[in-house]
């Protein structure tokens, strides 16, 4: 299975998603793939996944350069992504990984964070 880093990730979001949707009656994530990076000449894809009800966002990025990497945020639909970001293997990014980071992230509220 030869599939694109970017594919790869899809299959094991919408894993997740689908047991997120029967674990957590009030979280229905989005997930969203873009490849528009690379019109602007930067060699990467990227993946959103949204709470529609509580506005929060997780950002991976893809770059081609480093294609065993992915690169993650926790951050807001209605914000500007910060510069920061957490780093992991591609091959460690699980059903498991996408599960535990969307139950984890989209149930807490900011006071729960802070």
């Amino acid at each position: 299975m030869n599939k694109e880093p970017i594919l790869m990730l899809a299959d094991i979001a919408s894993e997740a998603h689908a047991r997120i949707q029967q674990d957590f009656l009030h979280i229905d994530p989005v997930i969203g793939v873009s490849r528009s990076m690379r019109k602007s000449g930067i060699p990467a894809d990227a993946m959103t996944i949204d709470c529609l009800k509580t506005g929060k966002r997780i950002i991976i990025i893809l770059h081609d350069k480093e294609a065993d990497i992915i690169r993650y945020q926790f951050s807001y639909k209605d914000k500007d992504p910060g510069s920061e970001y957490e780093v992991m293997s591609l091959n460690d990014a699980t059903s498991q990984t996408f599960y535990d980071w969307i139950s984890h992230y989209f149930s807490t509220s900011d006071k729960d964070e802070q």
